[in-house]
């Protein structure tokens, strides 16, 4: 069973930068796409970002591109989220997860969420 515990969130003011760490454990973590999802008050959890198993290939919600940065780093079983010119809009409790694609998007793998990260972008 993998377990993953998501850590880096805080406050910051707007145009701020966070990093974001999602550690994985439980099996082979380099296997899979790995993404980062959020999820803001009285909203559904959204697709953020997601990395390909190699590292080698990305993609990005449109809110999100050209500020955001995923990596990974499969020997430390880490996915990372480098977030720069932060928005209020930002704001929510970030999450990391196995991720599949479909239907032009990318979805969750895991049933399982960790306990996320709360970023808060004040105005």
């Amino acid at each position: 069973q993998v377990q993953l515990v998501e850590s880096g969130g805080g406050l910051v003011q707007t145009g701020g930068s966070l990093r974001l760490s999602c550690a994985a454990s439980g099996r082979t973590f380099s296997s899979y796409a790995m993404g980062w999802f959020r999820q803001a008050p009285g909203e559904e959890r959204e697709f953020v970002a997601v990395i390909s198993w190699s590292g080698g290939s990305t993609y990005y919600a449109d809110s999100v591109k050209g500020r955001f940065t995923i990596s990974r780093d499969n020997a430390k079983h880490m996915v990372y989220l480098q977030m720069n010119s932060l928005k209020p809009e930002d704001t929510a409790v970030y999450y990391c997860n196995e991720a599949i694609t479909g239907n032009n998007s990318w979805y969750p793998r895991l049933a399982s969420w960790g306990q996320g990260t709360q970023v808060t972008v004040s105005s």
